[in-house]
């Protein structure tokens, strides 16, 4: 399964990266705009953190989502407790 992150702290990115290999998904972090945020493909869950990411990031990251299967999961906290949540309730 594959999940993209957008948001959260950029200094976090390789253990948001390691709490989602452990629960056996493969990620792409997007702690902030870049223009590979136009290329996300259609993953299977789409982790926004609303804390730390613009609205035009958020805009950009939904309109980009190719398939309508994508799950798309908002936290107001981009800790990795909120991330061990949103995860451990996407495994199926």
């Amino acid at each position: 399964m594959s999940v993209v992150i957008v948001g959260g702290n950029e200094c976090m990115t390789r253990q948001y990266s390691d709490l989602c290999r452990e629960y056996n998904f493969k990620a792409k972090i997007y702690p902030k705009m870049t223009t590979a945020l136009k290329s996300i493909g259609s993953p299977d869950l789409l982790v926004l953190f609303t804390s730390t990411v613009s609205h035009k990031m958020v805009k950009c990251a939904l309109s980009e989502i190719k398939s309508g299967a994508t799950k798309v999961a908002r936290s107001h906290s981009s800790s990795m407790a909120a991330l061990r949540g949103i995860l451990e309730a996407h495994t199926s």
